[in-house]
C-alpha cells in the first residue's frame, strides 16, 4: 500500500515510552519512512478516513522496525509505537 506522509505528529509520553520500553529514537522511526517501507492497514481509526496502520522497514544503521501510526486526513503520520520486527514481520518485510 502506498501513502504520502508529508510530516510526523510526536506526542511526549510516546516519545518518552519508545525510547525507554523499546530504545526506539523519534529520528529511527522518521528514518524508516525515508526508505523502503512496507505499509498495511491494521484497524479502523475512531475518525474516518484516520485509520491504523504499521509500517516495516529500516533505519539507516539497518535495524528492522515496526511502526505503528494513524495516518491523519492531513497526511501527516501519529506515531503510537515502534519496536524492533519479530520473525513474522521480518519475513513479511522480505517478500
Amino acid at each position: 500500500m502506498t501513502i504520502r506522509i508529508v510530516g510526523f505528529i510526536w506526542l511526549d509520553d510516546v516519545v518518552d515510552k519508545l525510547e525507554r520500553k523499546h530504545g526506539v529514537t523519534p529520528e529511527e522511526v522518521e528514518e524508516v519512512f525515508a526508505q523502503r517501507v512496507r505499509v498495511t492497514r491494521m484497524k479502523t481509526g475512531h475518525f474516518r478516513g484516520e485509520d491504523v496502520y504499521r509500517a516495516l522497514g529500516q533505519s539507516e544503521s539497518g535495524r528492522y522496525l515496526a511502526v505503528f501510526f494513524v495516518y491523519k486526513l492531513s497526511h501527516e503520520a501519529l506515531i503510537l509505537s515502534a519496536r524492533d520486527m519479530d520473525r513474522k514481520e521480518r519475513k513479511a518485510y522480505g517478500r
